[in-house]
Parts: C-alpha cells; structure tokens; sequence
C-alpha cells in the first residue's frame, strides 16, 4: 500500500530533486513522491514531475545492507540490457543510475512508469471474463519462455552469476545456511529434506539461463489487452536452470482445493483461471522443455519456501520482521512445517 505523506521515508527533497533534473531526461521539478513497496526489500516510489509525468525510483532498504543483498546496481544492469533488446520480455525504460551515495545514502535508478493492471488478489480479477483470464494466462507463460530463451552474452548478461552451472545445488546450499545462521527452532524435517534432495538432483539440460526467481502476477505489468506491458522485481534474478525457475514461479498458482498456498490471497483462485497443471502443460509446450523432473522441482520449491518463512520467523522472534500483518509466531511456524509436509509429499514420488 502506497504511502501518501509527502516526503515519504528514504526520500530526501532537495539533494535528489537537483539530481534528477540533472540526469532524468526532462524531469521538471518539483517532483511529488509515494513509496509504493517496502518491508525487507527494495524500496519502489512512484514519483510525479511537474508536469505530470510519472517515473519509478527503486533503492535499497534503509538500513544496513548486507553482501551483495538488494543490489540495485544489479538490477539496473538487467533493466538495461534487456530494454535495448527485442526479446519480448518487456520491462520498464531506463532512464538513470545513481552512484552517488550523498543523494539518498544509498545507490538508486530511475525507470520509466509502465501503466497497466498489477494482478494481488482474486477480487482484481472477479469481473474477468474467462477469455481474459486465459490471454493473462498466456502472456504470463510466454513472458517467461522468452526470458528463458534469451542469450545471456547476446544481451551482456553473461557475467550475471559466478557460475552458470549446478543453479540447484546452490540453492540448496544457500538455504540451509539461511536457516542455520537463523538459529530459530528444531525443523528436523527441514535438514533432512535437504539431504535427500541433495542427494537426486536431476541433471541440468539449460544450465545458465536468467532465472527471474520470484516472476508471477504481481511481478508484471499486464496492459489494457491482456499482453505483457512490464517484467518487474529483478532483485533475485540470476543464471541458472529455467525448469527450476518455471516450478518455482508455480507456487504462486494456486488451484482451488489447495490445502495451503505460498500466498494469503492467491489471484488465480478468480473464476477463469486455469488449473496449474494447465499452466505447466503449456509452458513445456511452448519453451520444448521437459517437466519430467516436475515433482522433484516441486518439491525443492516447496522446501526452499519453508526455508525463506522460517528466516521470517526468526526476524519476527528478534523484533525486526518489518510489520506487514504477518501474523503470529505459531501462524508462522506453522507454515514452514505444511510446507515441509508438502515437500516431503512430493519427494515421495522419487526417493
């Protein structure tokens, strides 16, 4: 929910408003701020020009910044390289990159305001007729065959990761080690999923494509007919499998009759929608590859979402999960063991 105040937090009026009309192709001031998206990630504001034209801004948490986290330099490069592009993953202009920490304390970029529906909730799409559902559906899936498809060093891209291999491997590293340096309680449940996942990961067939890591509904832009205006969020992209990337982005699609879901208000419970067993059959389809893998990515999504609920649950436990209604430590806890049953469900269908 947009803050409304005038001088938002983060935001500093006088230093940032010299900086845009210097390096924000025709910005004019004065410039009115809404900060747009908060909690433990990057912060968004949509600003306003004096006449009238609207921009995003995107910078870091405030804060201490920790590693590589929130790395807005990251993803101005990806915005950059793929705005220049026809590969038909749109995402918004850049316009702007700032280094200069006397700004605003931290490094920030400046993109083009892209209009259209950002689909949260069913209630969105209630008065949907199914056709439309369906043509959202589609360019959702095809807005991710193509990130998949495209050539990593034909965009600059190349370099995006460490390493273009073994993209599972790592995050299952990754993970455990969020979870062990949380210290929160005993998920035994947790430590040895890991080791039976680790134990059978499938063999990567297209290692070292981008990997957006969190793209559903409300991570695009959908414009007025349905096609796909803006990919937005590149905060947790990288290189790795695009299979794993696809199963994780299903988490997100929820069936009606889900015995529990990775999000409180799923959009795709609104009439119209199809199954997720649909979504996936298309995405094969289109993108010409194999699902075979399904349940074991299925299950390595549903564990590395315990993983990332049980750091909320440590945040929360500490004081400093940043609000957001979200709810008590039990009702927490009590997510990341359904999402570990899950998990383990699945697992049993190949170990």
């Amino acid at each position: 929910m947009a803050e409304t105040e005038a001088v938002p937090r983060g935001i500093e009026i006088a230093p940032l408003s010299a900086w845009l009309v210097a390096n924000v192709p025709e910005a004019l001031a004065p410039f009115a701020f809404e900060l747009v998206t908060a909690g433990g990630s990057c912060l968004t504001y949509r600003f306003v020009d004096g006449a009238g034209q609207a921009r995003v801004l995107r910078r870091p948490p405030l804060g201490p910044r920790v590693g590589n986290a929130h790395d807005v330099a990251r993803e101005w490069k990806i915005i950059a390289a793929l705005g220049g592009t026809e590969q038909g993953v749109p995402v918004p202009a850049p316009l702007a990159f700032c280094t200069d920490e006397a700004v605003l304390g931290a490094p920030f970029y400046v993109m083009g305001f892209a209009a259209g529906t950002i689909l949260r909730t069913p209630a969105e799409a209630a008065s949907w007729s199914p056709a439309q559902c369906d043509e959202a559906t589609d360019a959702l899936i095809d807005g991710q065959v193509a990130l998949h498809a495209i050539d990593v060093d034909a965009v600059g891209l190349g370099d995006l990761a460490r390493t273009r291999t073994d993209y599972v491997e790592r995050q299952l590293a990754r993970w455990r080690r969020q979870v062990e340096a949380a210290e929160t309680r005993e998920v035994p449940l947790l430590f040895e999923l890991h080791e039976r996942l680790a134990r059978h990961v499938p063999k990567e067939v297209d290692a070292g494509r981008i990997a957006h890591g969190d793209y559903r509904f409300d991570n695009v832009v959908l414009a007025e007919d349905m096609t796909l205006g803006a990919v937005l969020d590149w905060e947790l992209c990288t290189l790795g499998d695009p299979v794993a990337d696809f199963c994780w982005s299903l988490l997100y699609w929820a069936d009606p009759g889900d015995p529990i879901s990775a999000l409180s208000d799923p959009p795709t419970l609104a009439l119209g929608f199809a199954r997720r067993s649909v979504v996936a059959e298309r995405y094969a389809r289109r993108s010409g590859r194999s699902l075979d893998a399904y349940d074991y990515y299925m299950a390595f999504s549903w564990w590395k979402q315990a993983c990332i609920v049980e750091g909320v649950l440590a945040r929360a436990r500490q004081g400093s999960s940043g609000g957001g209604g979200i709810g008590s430590l039990d009702a927490i806890a009590g997510r990341v063991d359904a999402y570990l049953q899950l998990a383990d469900e699945l697992a049993g269908s190949f170990f």
